[in-house]
């Protein structure tokens, strides 16, 4: 029995030519009797096949025991895939899977052009390999027609959910025919996983590949301990020292690949970079590169953490360090896929050891420390590689023996061994130079207690509040000065409406008392004083407006703006004094009042009796 038993034939030839003398178990898992014709929930993590895993799964149903697929007209597979790179990448790997059956394999992706896959989809496409706004955007305007589709797939089911593409998978899931099969591929099975797959799959069988509770057991893990200002010569550095034929750099940001790769370039390294504020084209283009050659260094954010898989990528840095513990998984497994072997570099400032640690502990992984290589650990690792390349080197052809001859005749093999050093010495970027700090010491088992100085801790109040607009970053100051403590011995803090209460390491709480009870605060109206029972009582009524527990904010920040008051200048009004003398001339035109001729009133003629009038009555009359 093989490993090509229970496969399409066109498909097993495929991976026989390709090299593949074995299965991945998520690759076998599939395959399994119980597993043919059904919906699939499969989850394996990142670099275990899973590509190649739903290709040959959905294999049968699509021929249906033919050979070869028949001109159709609507695609009879869809593949549903979070990013541009994965679904080109998707695509290009169904292209070798799929040769033998004769199958046309179409994308639809965000940013290229969307009437060259229209033509491909009229033209007739047998899988479609998209993205989910893409495809829905295909479907409503009717260039996409998923009547006929046999099978849907969702690769990476979980980052499509994170990326906000839930309401596009529904409305394609829903549009898609009732029969179909379904296959979701997710590194982890979440709850909102487990509900997508409810409602949309068919008693789906439940994979989940073999080993995978043993996270990345190719792939070595390095701790790479630098003083902060040398963090990007020490990833120099170990670009030097690895020498490795592929590299990926990630960045927490686009403005650091930016900022970073220009500098790679600028010390003579053959860098891309890849982040989301370029276009699909350069995108594509950066990703070529590395896979041609022409480029040895990829800097890039998140956007190729995942789905991505560049041939003989060896070393992948963390120039920044993940966020959770996924992200450095998913980061990480750009190397050491499908059995090959990988490093992966953790490059950590001394001050983040403890969250590097941490990081790992949740990801399941070990790391060994170290600190960054220097000039004379690259330069040794250089040798090496040079006398290693001078025995790799075949027996002189014909046309080249004539020419070793000449020379060997014209120089001596010191002057040959000469120039070809300095001709590979120019051909590498000069090691930068680092400081010969140690590095400090480190108590991992201290770094994961937590911390129960302040579980007895005593506590004062001091007589400002939210009304005073008291805040810690300017109130931990003040009350370190006051009762001579550092911040390390200051714990919670809890602001009120006109107090505020702080917490006193035990040990310090009767000194601190008797300090600021003979020296007060050090600020004019502020009294400190201890509190004789739980703190939030007196005039502190209501929900505090914070609680602070030391190490929460940076105590470097600066105190909030306080507006200088406005000391107004009194006016010195002067005394009135009466002018004397003769007043300035106004030469003011003499205005003529314009004749007014009136016009004569004849009065008519009457009886000449002066009119009567009756007095008014008052009132009461």
């Amino acid at each position: 029995m093989t490993i090509f038993d229970n496969m399409v034939p066109a498909l097993a030839g495929a991976l026989a030519a390709r090299g593949y003398e074995t299965l991945t178990p998520v690759q076998t898992s599939v395959l399994a009797p119980e597993a043919e014709g059904v919906d699939l929930l499969v989850s394996a993590q990142t670099g275990s096949g899973k590509t190649v895993a739903f290709g040959i799964a959905i294999a049968p149903t699509l021929l249906d025991g033919r050979e070869r697929f028949d001109r159709a007209g609507a695609p009879s597979a869809m593949i549903i895939a979070p990013t541009r790179e994965l679904a080109i990448q998707v695509r290009r790997e169904f292209e070798w899977l799929y040769a033998g059956t004769g199958a046309r394999i179409a994308s639809c992706v965000g940013g290229m052009d969307m009437s060259k896959e229209r033509r491909a989809l009229n033209d007739g496409a047998d899988i479609v390999v998209g993205t989910p706004g893409r495809l829905r955007d295909h479907i409503t305007r009717g260039s996409l027609d998923i009547s006929g589709l046999r099978a849907v797939v969702l690769d990476e089911a979980d980052e499509m959910l994170d990326l906000g593409f839930r309401e596009d998978l529904e409305f394609i899931l829903a549009a898609a025919p009732q029969e179909r099969r379904t296959l979701l591929f997710s590194a982890t099975v979440p709850p909102q996983i487990a509900q997508l797959a409810k409602r949309f799959q068919r008693n789906a069988l439940r994979i989940t590949a073999a080993g995978e509770s043993r996270q990345h057991d190719d792939i070595e893990y390095r701790m790479v301990l630098v003083a902060p200002p040398e963090r990007e010569n020490a990833i120099i550095n170990t670009l030097l020292y690895f020498d490795a034929q592929s590299t990926m750099v990630f960045c927490a940001t686009r403005e650091a690949v930016k900022h970073f790769s220009a500098r790679l370039a600028n010390r003579g390294f053959a860098v891309v970079a890849l982040s989301g504020e370029l276009s699909q084209a350069e995108r594509n283009n950066a990703l070529q590169a590395m896979r041609d050659g022409r480029a040895r260094v990829c800097v890039a954010t998140d956007v190729a953490a995942r789905g991505i898989d560049l041939p003989n990528l060896d070393l992948v840095i963390h120039a920044d360090l993940p966020t959770n513990p996924d992200t450095l998984l998913h980061r990480s497994g750009r190397t050491g896929r499908a059995g090959r072997k990988g490093v992966c570099v953790l490059i950590v400032p001394f001050h983040r050891r403890g969250s590097a640690t941490r990081l790992l502990k949740l990801a399941k992984l070990e790391a060994t420390t170290q600190s960054a290589p220097g000039p004379a650990e690259i330069d040794a690792r250089n040798r090496e590689r040079m006398l290693a390349e001078l025995n790799d080197i075949e027996a002189a052809g014909e046309d080249e023996a004539a020419i070793v001859a000449e020379v060997l005749a014209a120089h001596s093999p010191e002057t040959l061994a000469l120039a070809w050093l300095r001709q590979q010495m120019a051909s590498r970027p000069a090691a930068e130079e680092l400081s010969d700090r140690p590095i400090p010491a480190f108590d991992a088992a201290k770094a994961e207690r937590p911390d129960n100085r302040f579980t007895d801790g005593v506590w004062f109040s001091v007589s400002v509040g939210r009304k005073q607009r008291a805040e810690p970053r300017w109130l931990l100051p003040l009350l370190c000065k006051a009762g001579h403590v550092t911040k390390t011995e200051i714990g919670s803090i809890r602001i009120f409406d006109t107090e505020s209460h702080f917490e006193i390491v035990a040990k310090r709480a009767d000194n601190y008392a008797r300090t600021v009870e003979q020296n007060g605060s050090g600020e004019k109206g502020v009294d400190i004083k201890r509190l004789a029972g739980a703190p939030g009582g007196g005039d502190s009524a209501g929900k505090p407006k914070k609680q602070h527990r030391k190490g929460q904010y940076d105590p470097s920040d600066k105190p909030p703006f306080k507006k200088k008051a406005f000391e107004k200048k009194p006016y010195e009004k002067k005394p009135y004094e009466k002018r004397s003398g003769d007043k300035p001339a106004f030469d003011k035109p003499a205005y003529a009042k314009p004749a007014y001729d009136k016009p004569a009133y004849d009065k008519p003629a009457g009886t000449g009796a002066p009119k009567k009038y009756k007095p008014k009555k008052k009132f009461g009359e």
